[in-house]
């Protein structure tokens, strides 16, 4: 069988806001040949991205650009190829041009899916927030300064911009062999409107959501509860609790529940006001929330607080459709569990993704074993957005390059 080029329509590029890149360069991204995962070369590029992001002074103003920056470091990388690199006598490869859509609400998600496609060997688009976050422009241009002395590396980190478009989305499906889709439901539901090549494949990100599970006794014993203060707001009102990692319920556990909340609740507050900017749209909405989750859930209670910065609702049980009313911004539900079993139904669901515990993560162990749909991820509050080539039950590395069997 011979493989048709696709011509890539010059109207179409034109439509298109490059950050990396340029319409000439995708034009010849057909021709550009897949890499064996771990590239030296992408290695020592990416390093470089580390070094220019952090000298820049703009990135100290935003520890998600920092945090991606030590994710990217050689150190780092290398034993991420001590994990994920080759494991049998097989040959290994990139599976060609990868296309990605980043979500519009994690600033940051972007550099982390094109940074799995360079580590497993595909040329890269991406099609980056339309928002104009300032950690967009911090690491496109240092993927830009960088590329400057990697000419070869060019055709592998193509950034775009541009709006909700099916003659590109279309464009570039097309000529595709693996798609990679962060935006949610609807996003996914979009972009399956244009076709892939049949040999191609797809990885979805759909909407989830997350959850904390806290032992009473275990968090009362930490002496640091500042941290933990600190380490809850980077998981949660950090991004509005606009990610899927944000967690929405805190189920408690133990002997000594209420003292653990009054702590607890008492030293978020004060970071929340320290630190968090409140809009009063956001007041708005939550208590829009609280009124529709009282109509659907009797027996629900709102707890009495000083201010609306964090709203707390108390449910007496766990209903399967309760996460159907979860808001963001400082907005969570509470429930004291007795048994672990209790909340099977909130996890027995395809879109339940994390659980961000204090305590003994083993808790969780029976629960999964009971073959729950969901649960992906089980991580210390404070890691939920750690990001990891292991993401939402999806090994990347092994679905984004071909292996080749060699007898």
């Amino acid at each position: 069988m011979i493989l048709m080029q696709i011509s890539l329509n010059p109207d179409i590029l034109n439509k298109i806001t490059y950050l990396t890149g340029s319409p000439e360069i995708t034009v010849s991204l057909q021709n550009t040949p897949a890499k064996e995962p771990f590239d030296d070369r992408i290695v020592d590029f990416l390093n470089d991205v580390s070094r220019e992001v952090m000298k820049d002074s703009r990135s100290k103003a935003y520890s998600d650009v920092i945090t991606f920056a030590f994710w990217i470091r050689k150190g780092s990388v290398l034993r991420l190829k001590e994990r994920f690199g080759k494991q049998d006598d097989a040959l290994h490869m990139g599976k060609g041009i990868a296309f990605h859509i980043a979500p519009s609400n994690v600033p940051c998600n972007f550099a982390y899916s094109l940074v799995s496609g360079l580590l497993t060997g595909n040329a890269n688009v991406v099609r980056v927030p339309s928002k104009d976050f300032p950690q967009v422009k911090i690491l496109s241009d240092a993927f830009n300064k960088v590329l400057d002395r990697y000419e070869d590396i060019k055709p592998y980190v193509i950034l775009t911009r541009y709006g909700r478009d099916k003659e590109i989305n279309d464009l570039f499906s097309s000529i595709a062999e693996i798609r990679i889709v962060w935006g949610g439901n609807q996003t996914i539901a979009e972009l399956r409107n244009s076709e892939l090549h049949p040999r191609s494949g797809e990885i979805t990100f759909a909407d989830r959501y997350s959850l904390a599970l806290i032992d009473a006794d275990s968090y009362l014993d930490i002496e640091d509860k500042t941290r933990v203060a600190e380490d809850f707001y980077n998981d949660t009102f950090y991004s509005d609790q606009n990610a899927c990692t944000s967690p929405r319920i805190i189920i408690w556990t133990g002997r000594k529940i209420e003292e653990a909340k009054k702590v607890f609740w008492e030293e978020e507050h004060k970071l929340v006001k320290k630190k968090y900017t409140f809009q009063a749209i956001q007041g708005v909405n939550k208590l829009t929330s609280n009124c529709l989750i009282a109509v659907a859930q009797p027996g629900i209670k709102i707890v009495d607080h000083e201010d609306n910065l964090i709203v707390r609702v108390s449910v007496p049980e766990i209903k399967e459709d309760l996460m159907n009313y979860r808001d963001n911004s400082g907005y969570f539900f509470e429930y004291d569990c007795e048994e672990i079993s209790d909340i099977r139904s909130l996890c027995n669901n395809k879109s339940c993704q994390t659980i961000a515990y204090i305590g003994d993560k083993n808790t969780v162990t029976s629960l999964i074993q009971t073959g729950v749909r969901g649960i992906d991820r089980v991580v210390p509050i404070g890691k939920t957005m750690d990001f990891d080539l292991i993401w939402d039950g999806y090994n990347l590395p092994a679905l984004m390059t071909r292996t080749i069997v060699m007898v």
